[in-house]
């Protein structure tokens, strides 16, 4: 059974990533849909990167009988995760006022021609900023939590590589 295996093989990472970047996801939107912990731009970045790995780690399961070409993108779905916890990490950095975030921390876009309803919806739009934490446990943001997830999946696909070597 794949739960059984830790590391996982080869053949079993992208089944690992896929579920680990589903749960991570699973929870970023259960925070912003019912308990209202709205994202900044910088969380929807983080967002992104998750679903790139999933992606990645899907097309990566689809090459299991080509596993020069599953090693490699595996590998990029490693590197992926790892330029996650960077980005994680610049977040965390930006929450503490150790340095600048972007100038453009507001969220969402609108579906709309009409300017009128535009212009309203602009003027009512909640901006979200990226240097206030929005929720912590332990003294940790949601930005954190992130950086830490992101590093131990990224160690996860080093796993991996170093059991298929051994």
């Amino acid at each position: 059974m794949i739960l059984n295996t830790f590391p996982p093989t080869l053949k079993q990472a992208p089944i690992w990533i896929v579920a680990f970047s589903a749960l991570v996801l699973g929870t970023a939107y259960f925070f912003e849909h019912v308990l209202g912990v709205l994202p900044c731009a910088l969380c929807e970045y983080q967002r992104l990167v998750w679903w790139l790995a999933m992606g990645l780690a899907g097309v990566v399961y689809y090459l299991r009988a080509r596993p020069g070409l599953m090693a490699v993108g595996l590998a990029t779905v490693g590197l992926t995760l790892l330029g996650g916890a960077g980005l994680a990490g610049f977040h965390v950095g930006v929450e503490r006022q150790w340095w600048a975030g972007p100038s453009a921390c507001s969220g969402g876009g609108f579906d709309t021609t009409d300017i009128d309803a535009l212009r309203a919806a602009i003027m009512a739009a909640p901006v979200i900023r990226c240097d206030d934490v929005a929720w912590s446990l332990f003294g940790i943001s949601m930005a954190g939590y992130n950086m830490v997830l992101s590093l131990a999946a990224a160690a996860g696909v080093a796993a991996v590589f170093a059991k298929r070597g051994s």
